[in-house]
């Protein structure tokens, strides 16, 4: 979309039809939406845990993974693949669980996070680090073997 349709869109407004499709499209990503907003209520307002658990979690997430990132990338594979592989009605019970578990403790969903936080991280820094590897270096100029007075 170029920035005319963009600001055409926004000025005519989304219909419910286009919402519903949106949702029915992207179920997974809307439910994580939600329970990622409602995680960050709950644990910042103190609920029922406070933000410092949340924190510790997320942290011991992403180490996990950077430690270990094959296994964790492995388990994570599994548990989104068995998501997705579900029926809508099941999605959705699925995705309900999620939002019920981000209100009552929210630092579980918020380690799942640091999970996918810390493969994240391995993957991009793997690949740059492969990148740089691959570029030839340039050679500067005073790196000459001649001596100059």
């Amino acid at each position: 979309m170029d920035k005319n349709k963009i600001k055409e869109k926004i000025k005519e407004g989304i219909s419910v039809q286009e919402i519903e499709a949106f949702t029915r499209k992207h179920t997974t990503e809307v439910f994580s939406v939600i329970a990622l907003l409602i995680g960050a209520i709950s644990s910042t307002f103190d609920f029922f845990s406070g933000p410092g658990w949340t924190i510790l979690f997320i942290t011991l997430g992403t180490v996990a993974s950077l430690f270990f990132p094959a296994h964790i990338e492995r388990l994570l594979k599994q548990i989104y693949s068995f998501t997705c592989k579900q029926e809508k009605a099941t999605e959705m019970i699925l995705g309900g669980l999620k939002i019920v578990v981000a209100i009552f403790v929210p630092f579980v969903y918020f380690g799942l996070l640091g999970l996918l936080a810390g493969t994240s991280y391995h993957y991009y820094v793997r690949h740059a680090q492969i990148v740089n590897e691959n570029k030839r270096p340039r050679p500067s100029q005073g790196d000459s073997d001649e001596e100059h007075d």
